[in-house]
């Protein structure tokens, strides 16, 4: 078997590359595909030539893949921007109180825990229980009857009898009477917010809160 030692041969087709270039990288771009449609073309049999439509339906599949490819790196630019913005948004919140949905507040050394309700409807009664973490219920406090919307409340820390309760962690709950049935809402409690933390890849914003600790940025209801 005879060696070729000629390179112009592989010039004529189109197929030489520098030692430079085939260092830096091992995959085909689109200008690559072209080269080697044009080489194929060039040096097909007279006799049976190709389709040149099964040539055009792979040049617009690797089109398309290359479409997806760029896609992805802008989906990917969008989410980077995103968690950019968010992160920016966060920081302006730093001392300042936002609303979260929690099924306990923190009653501090002021003595007061500040929340609301979103009515999806209206009601004839909206009570807010308070209740210490041994399921003893400690206040009632009665809002009675409201529109649709954000029905903001706040517990003192006294107890039905007036008498102050120690601070800690207190259990609220919402109840409203709606067309002659007792239904639970969810409650959403105030606090203030101390830090933010940057999340690192593929998780979500925090902030910690003064009283309720870590939560997610998704979960602000509303920055108050």
């Amino acid at each position: 078997m005879s060696t070729i030692q000629d390179a112009t041969l592989y010039e004529d087709l189109g197929l030489s590359r520098s030692l430079q270039d085939s260092s830096k990288r091992n995959e085909l771009d689109q200008d690559d595909f072209l080269m080697l449609m044009t080489t194929q073309l060039k040096n097909q049999d007279p006799l049976k030539p190709a389709d040149n439509a099964e040539f055009m339906s792979q040049l617009a599949q690797f089109g398309a893949v290359e479409g997806i490819a760029g896609l992805k790196t802008e989906i990917q630019n969008l989410a980077g921007s995103l968690v950019s913005n968010q992160t920016f948004q966060a920081a302006g919140m730093l001392g300042r109180e936002v609303l979260i949905p929690a099924t306990q507040g923190v009653l501090g050394q002021d003595g007061v825990i500040e929340g609301a309700v979103e009515l999806s409807n209206a009601v004839s009664s909206l009570d807010i229980g308070i209740y210490d973490l041994g399921g003893q219920l400690v206040r009632n406090v009665s809002l009675g009857s409201q529109s649709p919307g954000m029905v903001a409340f706040d517990w003192d820390g006294l107890t039905t009898d007036g008498e102050v309760v120690p601070p800690g962690r207190y259990e609220i709950r919402a109840e409203a009477v709606s067309g002659g049935i007792n239904e639970a809402y969810e409650v959403l409690i105030a606090d203030k917010v101390q830090s933010v933390s940057l999340p690192a890849a593929g998780k979500a914003l925090t902030m910690e809160l003064a009283g309720l600790g870590t939560v997610n940025f998704s979960e602000i209801r509303q920055i108050r």
